[in-house]
């Protein structure tokens, strides 16, 4: 570690103690950066690693909302607009009891270089709130009504509308925030800011939505791992593969594996993980769509002939042999044990599907056993990539069509993968997609700071 990264992370873990999933995230980027920074004197000249960890402006808010027996609920509210150097801030909204401004700063400098690696005009950003649509405040195993999560979806758009815009940041959904969410939201900021811009994306296809939109995280996923599989002439046929979560990362992530030849074998979610030894049906999985995204139900609930549910376990040690490993559902999902349990089965593929899913022991197992291992803000960067594109449409206000927005969902997937193999080559880390991916993601914004001076 090279002096600089050194006093950089020092000062970052002495200001931001008390936020271990970012100093995790700045960590990992920051450890990788040694050869780039040497090579590139003016970055530390203009203290880009400083400025590039502390964001542009956090925003914190009170959101006061009504539940259906009348009485007044608060939760907090956040919007971390980390970096717009090249771009517009771009990035989700979460709605989970989970989040707080540690995890929501780490998703935010992530998605700097995600959305630098999509090759789109588009900042980092991230936001959303400790609220829970799974789970109603008046009635214990019961969720939110539709009319809870609209009331709840308006009063944190009557604050969040002043800071957003199509040309200024731009959110889209994230964890418990899907069609429904953005639709509410949508409806408030229109009604606030007396206009229709495409300043939300993941809208529904009937008020600028992009076809592809839903699918895109989960088909990038699996595209990036093909692009790494077509480095040893190798395909998915026939490949034994573990997903991890069930939303729609996960099942599309899964959709894309079987119509690829592949064999899925798992999903999972809180309740537990399903495991099918024939491998999902198409059949299966829509049922499992259907149950997550309309019933919002658990997995528990799938009684389907030959599936088995394991409560409370993850995807990573219920299956013998392994090829591929496909984590979708959130931060530090699958630790060093996990890994080990992978690798010793076979496993050759991990492809992160969600932020950080992967503690620091699981990223240096994959590493050090030179498995062909993409981090998530390369393999992952399919939806914002997508919203990027729903960005475009609705600029041009056109709609393209399915094939369309596929095309160039793959076209980037494979710049993207192509990206991080040059810049691990180049820096003397060949097949490193973690090192190539972090230096590609960080040259483009560190060259825009350099180019724009001190600001």
């Amino acid at each position: 570690m090279s002096k600089y990264v050194d006093t950089v992370l020092k000062e970052l873990k002495a200001k931001n103690a008390n936020e271990p999933e970012f100093i995790q995230a700045a960590e990992e980027v920051l450890l990788t950066l040694d050869p780039v920074l040497k090579a590139n004197p003016q970055y530390e000249q203009n203290a880009i690693l400083e400025r590039m960890v502390e964001p542009e402006r956090v925003i914190m808010f009170r959101v006061p909302w009504v539940d259906d027996t009348g009485k007044v609920r608060v939760n907090r509210g956040y919007r971390i607009q980390q970096n717009s150097a090249i771009g517009p801030y771009k990035g989700g909204l979460r709605f989970d009891p989970s989040v707080n401004l540690s995890v929501l700063k780490f998703l935010a400098f992530e998605q700097v270089f995600k959305n630098s690696l999509t090759t789109l005009p588009m900042g980092g950003g991230k936001g959303g709130s400790d609220f829970n649509p799974k789970q109603s405040p008046h009635t214990p195993g019961k969720r939110c009504s539709d009319a809870e999560v609209m009331r709840f979806c308006q009063s944190f758009m009557t604050e969040l509308f002043r800071h957003i815009g199509a040309d200024t940041d731009v959110p889209a959904g994230d964890m418990n925030v899907g069609g429904r969410e953005i639709g509410y939201l949508f409806g408030q900021y229109k009604r606030l800011a007396n206009e229709w811009t495409g300043v939300l994306t993941g809208k529904h296809l009937s008020y600028g939505g992009s076809l592809i939109r839903p699918e895109a995280t989960g088909y990038g996923d699996v595209y990036f791992a093909e692009n790494m599989l077509a480095m040893r002439k190798q395909t998915f046929e026939g490949k034994n593969c573990v997903i991890s979560g069930s939303g729609n990362v996960a099942t599309y992530a899964a959709e894309k594996l079987i119509q690829l030849g592949a064999k899925v074998l798992t999903l999972s979610d809180r309740s537990g993980a399903i495991v099918v030894k024939d491998g999902i049906t198409p059949e299966l999985l829509a049922e499992v769509m259907e149950l997550k995204n309309v019933k919002r139900g658990e997995l528990s609930e799938i009684k389907a002939k030959g599936v088995q549910f394991v409560a409370k376990k993850n995807s990573w040690q219920l299956v013998d042999k392994i090829d591929a490993a496909f984590p979708c559902a959130r931060q530090n999902e699958l630790d060093g044990k996990d890994a080990a349990y992978l690798l010793k089965h076979g496993c050759t593929v991990v492809g992160e599907g969600a932020n950080m899913p992967s503690t620091p022991d699981a990223i240096e197992a994959f590493v050090k056993a030179k498995i062909m291992y993409s981090p998530g803000k390369a393999s992952n960067a399919g939806g914002v990539a997508t919203s990027g594109l729903e960005m475009s449409q609705n600029s041009e206000r056109l709609s393209w069509s399915r094939e369309e927005v596929d095309a160039k969902l793959k076209g980037i997937m494979k710049a993207i993968h192509d990206n991080a193999w040059e810049a691990a080559a180049k820096y003397g880390k060949k097949g490193n997609y973690v090192v190539g991916a972090n230096i590609a993601g960080f040259t483009k914004v560190a060259d825009a700071m350099v180019a724009q001076g001190v600001c």
